[in-house]
């Protein structure tokens, strides 16, 4: 285990992210603040940083190094984008700072920016084709990706708070004529860009200014789950966001739920920019990733020492073993149940008239995998605390719609809890209740078949009988008494759909 942090250096904010890396737990984020420098500000008609604005950097540098060495972390990196690279006397500060507090600034190319936005992309989230657009204080960056491949990045020279200056400068934050301005230079500058053009492919939003339009959304609608990792939302929603701001008072957008009080007048250009190009892109959606241009940086440095580290074909896999790994789950006892599930759902399937998708499959296995993970905080209630733990953890790789279907699964006690969790989202039709009765039933049926923890049970062989009803071989070595008397007491979840009664014969193997 190791900690790392980085010091983001951006035109609006400065920002201190420490991590912790674990082979096992995979990288978490444990410590995140910022400051809102807006350093862009401090940029003079020559774009020399002035006096004033090399201290508020000098100042706020201070305290996070500070901070970082509280935290015990092994490696600081702090890396400057916009606001600095577009100082004329950039090698300058950088040479004050690293003379004043020993800390050595890197300047990040657009190039690079744009790079380590895609690169947390392709390794978080499961869109393989896409343009994602990462808008600053000072530049916004954009990538078109095809199979997670980066094709095209390019970045431009505004930002929300340059933007916020060039149009609204003396005027109100939802002035109609500055708004016109804005979004006619703002298509203008994209159509500078063909391969912009009717892309047809999801719209990926990075950085705070994208995480706040989420998070507004929201709380619009009272979102049930937490998170805006993986958050989707159409072109209507983000019309529905940008109306809500354009109305609204400034004093309304203090307490307008979802927006950070730092982002109050710049958060109208920040929706222009995403309403602008999800039109010029023609996209199918509008996705947010929570991880951007940090997360891509640490994960680099991370895979260039264990290339292997961050698989971007293995995304939902490694986050679940890195899930199952922090709450507890025996690894062993995992793969066992879900070896069990993956047979007993295949034989039950031959007999039965139920229709189970690909994609429901692949959630009924990992979803056993992680079978009853919040028995870890009390295992008298392991239910309902793994139902809330999945459905509220960001799970890199997983649409919302599937990590409740996930948390469902894997909490599943019986029809009554099914409906009372689903309940919570009303996402889900008759029909996905059913087969999550279904599925979750096998499940639980697979988990009492190694009940004990000890794998005794290797084997499981489904038959009809003669009179239309059913028998279970279950092949074992040890001692499988607990099996046995859970197996016939959770036998009806096999009854109900291959609609005969069910007998259970014991083998030693």
């Amino acid at each position: 285990m190791e900690r790392l942090g980085l010091i983001d250096i951006g035109s609006n904010t400065i920002r201190l992210v420490i991590f912790e890396f674990d082979h096992d737990t995979g990288l978490n984020e444990i410590l995140n603040i910022k400051t809102p420098a807006r350093l862009s500000q401090y940029l003079d008609d020559d774009l020399a940083m002035t006096d004033d604005g090399i201290q508020v950097l000098k100042e706020t540098l201070h305290s996070f190094k500070y901070v970082a060495q509280q935290f015990e972390v092994e490696q600081l990196h702090p890396i400057a984008t916009a606001a600095i690279r577009q100082s004329t006397n950039r090698k300058d500060i950088v040479k004050y700072i690293k003379k004043q507090l020993d800390i050595s600034i890197q300047i990040i190319s657009e190039s690079e920016e744009a790079f380590y936005g895609f690169y947390a992309i392709a390794h978080t989230t499961g869109i393989d084709n896409g343009i994602s657009v990462d808008i600053g204080g000072g530049s916004t960056e954009v990538t078109l990706f095809e199979d997670k491949e980066l094709k095209e990045s390019h970045s431009f020279p505004f930002g929300v708070v340059t933007l916020n200056r060039k149009f609204f400068d003396g005027k109100d934050h939802n002035d109609k004529s500055a708004i016109k301005d804005m979004e006619k230079y703002l298509a203008k500058q994209f159509k500078q860009l063909d391969w912009l053009d009717d892309q047809e492919v999801a719209l990926v939003g990075i950085g705070g200014s994208a995480r706040n339009v989420a998070r507004i959304h929201q709380s619009a609608h009272d979102y049930p789950i937490g998170g805006v990792h993986n958050y989707t939302m159409t072109e209507e929603s983000i019309h529905e966001v940008f109306n809500l701001i354009k109305k609204s008072s400034r004093d309304d957008l203090k307490d307008l739920d979802g927006l950070s009080r730092d982002r109050v007048d710049i958060i109208l250009p920040a929706v222009s920019v995403f309403k602008t190009l999800y039109k010029q892109i023609d996209a199918k959606q509008f996705t947010f990733s929570r991880k951007g241009l940090r997360e891509g940086y640490i994960m680099k440095i991370i895979n260039e020492r264990y290339p292997n580290e961050f698989d971007k074909s293995e995304i939902r896999g490694d986050a679940l073993r890195h899930l199952a790994n922090e709450y507890g789950v025996e690894e062993a006892n995992a793969y066992q149940r879900m070896k069990l599930a993956q047979s007993i759902l295949s034989q039950v399937l031959n007999f039965s008239k139920l229709e189970i998708s690909d994609d429901e499959q692949q959630l009924f296995e990992e979803a056993a995998y992680l079978y009853y993970l919040g028995s870890f905080i009390d295992s008298d209630s392991s239910s309902p605390h793994t139902y809330y733990l999945i459905a509220n953890s960001m799970i890199d790789g997983f649409k919302h719609h599937d990590r409740v279907k996930l948390a469902l699964l894997a909490s599943f006690k019986n029809k009554s809890l099914l409906k009372f969790y689903s309940h919570e989202t009303k996402w889900l039709s008759s029909k996905d209740l059913e087969h999550l009765q279904a599925l979750g039933g096998f499940i639980k049926f697979a988990n009492a078949l190694n009940i004990s923890h000890t794998n005794a049970v290797n084997k499981v062989k489904l038959e009809e009988t003669d009179d239309k009803d059913y028998t279970l071989y279950v092949y074992y070595q040890g001692e499988p008494i607990a099996e046995k008397y859970q197996a016939h007491r959770q036998k009806k979840h096999i009854e109900k759909w291959v609609k005969g009664k069910l007998s259970i014969v014991f083998t030693n193997s």
